[in-house]
């Protein structure tokens, strides 16, 4: 790169300039925050993290060094805007499946069936695959289903796991009509992602059975 094309040693400075005046910012909003989700400290939190990235490249183009600052994001470039000490966390799950072999399915959830009268009286007289998911998930844990999706007649999609902090535990009832609507990616603190999209990333570590490769993310 020629010298044209660097960063001016000016511009170093004003970044580092910056930077030290997102840290005063940062810190009068923790002096006076209002509690362990104040929005000040947040957006602080990320105008100190815009700025330390940005001086930190100008710094590299320049004088080819870097800085120890590091602030904690996942791979997809979200900053983890959340509490520094969590006191309370929410952990979210989504998996995917595909009904491949509904008849199975169902003589799954029939064998269920003849031995509880609830899931019979669910399964009904006219059993479709959607009374029989609701036999086989009332019956099973989902991390069972799981491990035995294929005796289901199932076929595995893709699988999330989201570590969500927060400052609070919820009061009992209070999200239950709406479980995943406060899902706020600033604030996951780890995540887990299981997908065949990451197999070819992970052929050199395969153990060739075939299964879905997990990437964690944070």
């Amino acid at each position: 790169m020629s010298d044209a094309a660097l960063p001016t040693v000016a511009e170093v400075r004003a970044a580092a300039e910056a930077v030290k005046a997102a840290l005063d910012r940062h810190l009068a909003a923790v002096e006076r925050r209002s509690g362990a989700e104040d929005p000040d400290v947040h957006a602080a939190f990320n105008e100190l993290a815009a700025a330390a990235e940005e001086y930190d490249e100008l710094l590299y183009e320049r004088y080819d060094e870097v800085t120890p600052f590091e602030i904690p994001a996942s791979e997809d470039g979200v900053p983890y805007g959340g509490p520094a000490e969590p006191t309370a966390i929410s952990v979210l799950i989504r998996r995917d499946y595909a009904v491949v072999e509904p008849q199975r399915l169902l003589a799954q959830a029939e064998r269920v069936a003849a031995h509880d009268r609830d899931a019979g009286a669910e399964l009904g007289e006219y059993a479709g695959t959607a009374a029989a998911l609701g036999v086989l998930f009332g019956e099973y844990e989902p991390d069972e289903i799981a491990t035995r999706y294929k005796e289901f007649g199932l076929e595995e999609g893709d699988s999330t796991l989201w570590i969500t902090a927060g400052g609070t535990t919820p009061e009992p009832g209070e999200w239950l009509n709406t479980p995943f609507d406060h899902a706020d990616p600033e604030h996951v603190l780890h995540r887990f992602d299981v997908s065949s999209v990451f197999d070819d990333e992970f052929d050199d570590d395969e153990d060739g059975d075939g299964a879905p490769a997990l990437e964690r993310l944070r």
